[in-house]
């Protein structure tokens, strides 16, 4: 497995401490038919209503979306959308306790209004002020620092992380040996002063430098103005389609964008703050933690709305992205299965065959090629990094999966491959419902795994020849002789 890919898996062990803006999101859904007689305005045929998380809220989202722990702490009021935000992040995230309810403040509420697929009007309700909760905010923090790798500050602006409270959050995390990455706002990015990353766009860092920020020289250079005004250790500035630049004062890495189609970049900052610290609260380096989150946006922007990226989400977005030139031969199963109904429709016979296929040798080939002569288009099942583990031990597979399927799907017999994580086939052959299934002669049609299903709708099961002499195994004891 790729190490991108362990740090994926290790995701779920991670656990952050949010603090920051909270926000009741909500979506008011109707149709327009006709325009008002009272104003030149549409009028909305309200049919549904719906509410999540804004603001910080989205960011603790994000992170729980990725299979990690979260402490989430804010600031509402004591009115209705106070009390509908608790329910939320207790729903969300496990434990409501991190709100801190102050009297005379008003719960920020953003309420779209949507005609169709088109938004109409926003409306905010909102106190923006400095809270006066702060010491509450920091004992929430506290239990918060005991339990987590790492803390986010998610400042929108809206008065919950005033200038003493982000600078008493940034020691109490630096004493704990927690890494702090800031998502910021406004021009003074000094009030951040000692936080480990701070995660502006482009936008932001043009606002809070005066530097141009186009090229990446450019955005290097108003990077490290920062670094050295503002006494923070790393910059990631978020680039939309020019990608993600990761600066430090040992040097910069400039990361592509990897969206394919952009529906919309709302939210895409809070997924990219999400991932980056939930990677960090497992020990990974800084660079390869941005490269999750450049990921991470690649996906969100291409969904409608406010939404969250989830880690089976992310490793399929990282095979892709490392498949990418053999991707119209790599899917997934849905995809497969959706392709295998495609080909049937045009009267063409699918044949299936699986392996760990880790080192590709000549008794391989002759499998593959004997499988594609049963068939008019072969799909591999490909077994998994994580159950050729254990399936042939601890030191194997030599190569990754995504090696393994890239090799494959080279190969001119081969007409799509799928990545299976099961010791078995058996899902993956119910799924595809193959013509023809292919085995090597050492089984038998009864030993081989889902024969008889295939064979049960009038299926045929193939034994095709072995060469002699040929396997992985044999291969390695020699390397190792």
């Amino acid at each position: 497995m790729s190490d991108l890919a362990r740090h994926i898996d290790s995701l779920s062990r991670a656990s952050v401490l949010c603090v920051g803006d909270v926000m009741l999101d909500r979506f008011i859904y109707g149709s327009v038919d006709r325009v008002s007689p009272e104003a030149p305005i549409p009028v909305l045929r309200i049919e549904r209503e719906t509410a999540m998380l804004g603001g910080a809220g989205n960011v603790a989202a994000n992170v729980m979306a990725l299979g990690a722990g979260c402490r989430f702490v804010s600031v509402v009021g004591e009115d209705a959308a106070g009390l509908e935000l608790v329910r939320l992040v207790a729903k969300e995230t496990g434990d409501g306790g991190g709100l801190v309810a102050e009297p005379g403040r008003q719960t920020t509420v953003k309420t779209r209004f949507i005609g169709g697929r088109q938004q109409l009007l926003r409306a905010d309700a909102e106190t923006i002020a400095a809270i006066g909760s702060e010491e509450e905010v920091m004992v929430a923090a506290r239990t918060g620092l005991l339990t987590v790798g790492a803390v986010i500050l998610s400042d929108y602006g809206k008065g919950v992380l005033t200038d003493a409270l982000v600078a008493q959050l940034i020691q109490a995390a630096r004493e704990a040996g927690l890494p702090v990455v800031v998502d910021p706002k406004g021009d003074d990015f000094g009030r951040y002063r000692g936080a480990s990353v701070i995660t502006p766009n482009r936008k932001e860092l043009i606002q809070a430098t005066g530097m141009p920020a186009d090229s990446d020289a450019e955005v290097e250079a108003a990077c490290r103005f920062l670094l050295e005004t503002c006494s923070i250790d790393a910059v990631v500035a978020t680039r939309s389609e020019r990608g993600m630049s990761v600066v430090t004062r040992d040097g910069a890495t400039h990361l592509p964008a990897n969206a394919r189609e952009v529906f919309d970049v709302s939210g895409a900052g809070d997924t990219v703050v999400a991932t980056l610290t939930s990677a960090l609260s497992v020990g990974v380096e800084l660079t390869d933690a941005a490269r999750l989150a450049n990921l991470a946006a690649g996906i969100v922007v291409g969904k409608v709305g406010t939404a969250v990226v989830r880690a089976p989400e992310l490793l399929s977005a990282l095979h892709e992205q490392e498949w990418r030139s053999g991707e119209e031969k790599v899917d997934t199963l849905e995809q497969a299965v959706e392709r295998a109904a495609r080909w049937r429709a045009r009267g063409k016979r699918v044949g299936f065959t699986n392996g760990c296929f880790d080192l590709l040798h000549p008794g391989h080939i002759s499998l593959l090629n004997q499988a594609k002569a049963a068939c008019d288009v072969l799909v591999v099942g490909l077994n998994s990094d994580a159950s050729v583990k254990r399936l042939k031990g601890e030191t194997r597979p030599v190569q990754t999966e995504t090696a393994r399927a890239t090799v494959l799907a080279s190969l001119a017999c081969v007409d799509l491959v799928v990545i299976f994580g099961e010791d078995t086939p058996e899902e993956l052959i119910r799924a595809l419902r193959p013509d023809v299934l292919v085995k090597g002669a050492d089984y038998t049609v009864a030993t081989v795994v889902g024969a008889g299903f295939v064979q049960s709708y009038g299926g045929k099961v193939v034994l095709a020849d072995l060469v002699d002499g040929q396997s992985t195994t044999n291969t390695i004891k020699r390397m190792q002789r």
